[in-house]
């Protein structure tokens, strides 16, 4: 047996963060539930008899508009990137424009899309009218929650960098709820809006 001098104690390591990892948890079963959407959408689609699809008198979803939408979005996650990167090397100084910027393009991308809600439903596009209305605010609505909840969650990290009292796992998890949101966004647009 060894001597107790000879024993030298492991230091005591931070093995988890359990913001970081129920966050993660939850967006894991949250791109389940998406993959589960897509996949209903995609085979309820492909079952249509050619032609029917959309179904006539349903106006067509507005790929080309929803681009601009979708820019603001992937530049917000590109800014809350640049916040956390700038917090890290920086300080929350340098942190608070990325992530004002973040906020606002992420906002503008909820605000738009309202708005494009607004005009489809203007235009006789609503949950019961087909299955594309059907799927289109079951799924698109579903995202724009989850939109809505990781602004305010990001929201509350920004006052939070305000105040001097951020702590990077609650920034960490926030930023992975919001990567979640904007990485999903672009394969809804693709499958569900052409």
């Amino acid at each position: 047996m060894a001597s107790p001098d000879l024993i030298v104690p492991l230091p005591r390591r931070r093995f988890t963060d359990h913001a970081l990892i129920g966050t993660a948890a939850f967006v894991l079963t949250e791109a389940m539930l998406f993959a589960g959407f897509i996949s209903a959408f995609v085979i309820t689609r492909d079952s249509a008899a050619p032609g029917t699809w959309p179904p006539a008198g349903q106006p067509r979803l507005p790929f080309e508009r929803t681009a601009v939408n979708t820019l603001a979005l992937l530049a917000s996650g590109a800014l809350v990137w640049g916040a956390h990167r700038a917090l890290r090397r920086e300080g929350p100084e340098a942190a608070r424009t990325p992530l004002t910027l973040g906020l606002g393009l992420g906002a503008l991308f909820v605000g738009l899309q309202g708005m494009e809600w607004s005009a489809l439903l203007r235009h006789g596009l609503t949950l019961t009218s087909s299955q594309v209305g059907g799927f289109f605010y079951l799924v698109i609505g579903c995202h724009a929650l989850h939109a809505i909840v990781a602004l305010g969650f990001l929201a509350s990290c920004w006052v939070s960098l305000l105040a001097g009292r951020l702590k990077p796992s609650r920034f960490g998890a926030a930023q992975l709820f919001w990567y979640f949101v904007v990485l999903v966004w672009p394969v809804l647009w693709l499958v569900m809006y052409p």
